[in-house]
């Protein structure tokens, strides 16, 4: 398969940054376009370019890779009619929306795939994340390549809306299993096993895992520099408790866990890494105990 020469990318937080990261060191050249002027600096300290939303989509080839299907959506509002352009969508969001998203991207001559990364931003900047690729098939054909230089796995699930589902179902087991490993590194310490002890016998344990690896080291040592925000599992959780309401199905567990979240922006952490969701556990040690 052979890529673009030069991508377009829509929004340089952190999956933003991390996918132009990719495409630079495979010699591609990226255009990227966000409000912040800090992260369009960030991106120029890479070796991309910022430019204005018209020079991006003059790319014919953009990743949009904003907060949520309300900003996706101005993004394809203000796209240039007719410009055949083909656009991977990088944003968690509801089936529902995804669906309507491509019918407003077509809409504006624009093929539109979902592209869902699921991966922390470090994992998608090393080239270890999942994509899964939502749409119609000739658009995710067009799309393949370019996902290709962005994700370790490209994974076909089908029309626009499978992307949604398939990643807010990897989300909840993600978050889980972070809330799993964050509550059996506090019960190591309030049994008198010291977290990083512990966390070496966890890792050798029939309990490992691969969310250790990437936040158990963080949880240990109060790392929290974001590398995927407290916030955005959130707003994601919020998805997954409203889609499974729609589908008569209860989430207990999902339900505890973006409580825990709250408690974590209520004291000031929705833009920390999501291992500091360990504070929440820890605020929870009752006095004297």
């Amino acid at each position: 398969m052979t890529g673009p020469r030069v991508v377009g990318i829509f929004g340089l937080g952190l999956i933003g940054q991390a996918a132009a990261a990719r495409l630079l060191a495979q010699g591609i050249a990226v255009r990227g376009h966000d409000p912040m002027p800090d992260r369009c600096a960030a991106l120029g300290a890479l070796g991309g370019q910022s430019a204005d939303p018209a020079a991006v989509w003059a790319t014919g080839t953009v990743l949009i890779a904003v907060f949520d299907a309300t900003q996706a959506q101005q993004v394809i509002d203000a796209a240039p009619q007719g410009g055949a352009a083909l656009a991977l969508l990088h944003v968690t969001c509801a089936p529902e929306a995804a669906e309507a998203l491509e019918r407003r991207a077509e809409a504006r001559g624009i093929s539109l795939v979902e592209a869902p990364v699921s991966g922390t931003s470090g994992q998608l900047r090393r080239g270890e994340a999942t994509l899964f690729l939502g749409g119609r098939s000739e658009a995710v054909a067009r799309a393949a390549p370019t996902a290709a230089l962005i994700g370790r796995r490209v994974i076909p699930v089908g029309r626009a809306g499978n992307g949604a589902r398939v990643k807010l179902a990897v989300n909840l087991v993600l978050g889980l299993n972070r809330a799993a490993l964050a509550e059996g590194l506090v019960l190591a310490e309030a049994l008198g096993i010291d977290a990083a002890t512990a966390l070496g016998l966890f890792r050798e344990s029939a309990a490992q895992s691969a969310v250790m690896a990437e936040k158990g080291r963080r949880m240990v040592e109060g790392d929290f520099n974001p590398e995927g925000r407290v916030a955005q599992s959130a707003k994601d959780f919020a998805l997954i408790l409203s889609g499974a309401d729609a589908a008569g199905q209860d989430l207990p567990f999902a339900r505890t866990y973006a409580a825990m979240m709250a408690d974590c922006i209520g004291a000031g952490e929705g833009d920390l890494d999501n291992a500091a969701i360990i504070a929440a556990l820890r605020r929870r040690r009752r006095a004297g105990g």
